[in-house]
C-alpha cells in the first residue's frame, strides 16, 4: 500500500506512544525555581518574549532573555551558558523555535531544573533534525526564507501570512523589520546532549503553525513524554497567546 507523506505523518505522530518513552520515566519532583531564562529563535529577537516576561515577572520571578547571536548552533549554546552563569539557584529553561536545540542542550546545565518548548525544535542527542522534519510535511514558511549570501532571513509576506498569521498586521510588519538574520551554519549544528532525557520537559504547540508542522510538534512532545498544553495559534504563541505560554512556564518553576 502506498502512503503519501501527510499520511505517514499522522500515523507517525497517532502511533507516538508505541514507540516513545513512556511518561513515567519522567515523572520527577518539579524543584521549586524563581530564575526563567528565555531563548529566542529564528526570524526574532529577545524581545519577542516581552509580553510573557510582564506576565512572569508580576509572579515575582527572575527573567533574563538571551539574545541569541544566530551565528551557529555552539555559539547560541555559548551565549546561553553564560547567562545560566548568572543565576543565583535553580532555572528553568525555555525556548521557542529552532532555540528548542539551545534548550536541548544547554538544558544539561546543573542549575537547569525544567525545560519549556513553545513550539520548538526537540532533537535527541545527535539526531539530523532536517531528517526527522522531513517525514512530515513541509511546513509552508520554508518557501519564504531568502538569502543575502550567508544570511537568511524570512520575507515580509512569508512573515505575516506563515510566522506570525494570527498577529495584527500592523505589530506583525515591525516584528518582521526587528527580525535578526541567521547565518547557514547555524542549521547544520547537532545537538550532542538530550536534556530532556533527565528532566521535567513541558510542551505548547501551535495548533495553526505554518512554520513547524504541528503534527511534528506533537511528536516531540509525546517523545520527550512533556506536559503538554495545545494552542490555537500561529508559530508566536509568544505573541498572540502570551497568558497561555507564561502560565505553562510557571508550571514548570513549580510556583503556580
Amino acid at each position: 500500500m502506498s502512503m503519501n507523506r501527510r499520511t505517514f505523518a499522522s500515523t507517525l505522530a497517532a502511533s507516538a506512544t508505541a514507540v516513545l518513552i513512556p511518561r513515567a520515566a519522567f515523572a520527577r519532583t518539579i524543584v521549586p525555581a524563581r530564575n526563567v531564562v528565555l531563548v529566542h529563535g529564528l526570524f526574532a529577537d529577545g524581545s519577542c518574549w516581552s509580553d510573557v516576561i510582564a506576565r512572569l515577572q508580576a509572579a515575582r520571578l527572575n527573567v533574563t532573555s538571551v539574545q541569541n547571536p544566530l551565528t551557529t548552533l555552539d555559539d547560541a549554546v555559548a551565549e546561553t551558558q553564560r547567562v545560566l552563569a548568572r543565576q543565583d539557584g535553580p532555572t528553568v529553561l525555555a525556548g521557542h523555535s529552532f532555540s528548542g536545540m539551545i534548550v536541548t542542550e544547554a538544558g544539561i546545565d546543573p542549575k537547569v531544573t525544567a525545560l519549556v518548548y513553545v513550539a520548538a525544535r526537540a532533537p535527541d542527542a545527535g539526531e539530523d533534525y532536517a531528517a526527522l522534519a522531513k517525514k512530515f510535511p513541509t511546513p509552508p514558511a520554508s518557501a519564504g526564507i531568502v538569502f543575502d549570501g550567508d544570511e537568511g532571513r524570512l520575507s515580509e509576506a512569508a512573515f505575516l501570512r506563515d510566522f506570525a498569521g494570527d498577529i495584527p498586521a500592523a505589530r506583525a510588519r515591525v516584528l518582521c523589520a526587528t527580525q535578526q538574520p541567521f547565518h547557514k551554519a547555524l542549521l547544520t549544528g547537532k545537538t550532542r546532549h538530550a536534556a530532556w532525557r533527565a528532566k521535567p520537559s513541558f510542551y505548547a504547540v501551535s495548533t495553526e503553525d505554518r512554520t513547524i508542522d504541528p503534527d511534528l510538534e506533537r511528536f516531540m512532545a509525546r517523545r520527550m513524554g512533556a506536559d503538554t498544553i495545545e494552542v490555537k495559534s500561529s508559530h508566536l504563541s509568544l505573541i498572540s497567546h502570551p497568558r497561555e505560554i507564561a502560565a505553562l512556564i510557571l508550571q514548570a518553576t513549580g510556583r503556580e
